[in-house]
């Protein structure tokens, strides 16, 4: 397995409220899940970048989902709140 290393802000880890090894993780996972919706790299590929089984990662898309979704609720009702008022 090859390894990355990157040089980030110092201050990256306390403004995410992250560890640099859970950082790490959820860094992975993000990208992981980006290239997977854009269709870059297989469920399979995607899985494995995240450092997760496959199952896992199907869970923590369905997590980031669900907040996606969350959000766009809330938008809009937001939007709808202002129009009636």
């Amino acid at each position: 397995m090859t390894t990355l290393s990157m040089e980030l802000p110092d201050q990256i880890f306390s403004v995410m409220r992250y560890a640099p090894e859970d950082f790490k993780k959820e860094m992975r996972l993000a990208a992981a899940a980006v290239w997977y919706e854009q269709g870059r790299v297989s469920q399979e590929m995607a899985a494995k970048i995240a450092g997760m089984n496959r199952t896992d990662f199907l869970l923590a898309l369905a997590r980031m989902e669900a907040i996606k979704v969350s959000v766009k609720i809330l938008l809009r009702l937001k939007g709808e709140s202002k129009s009636a008022g």
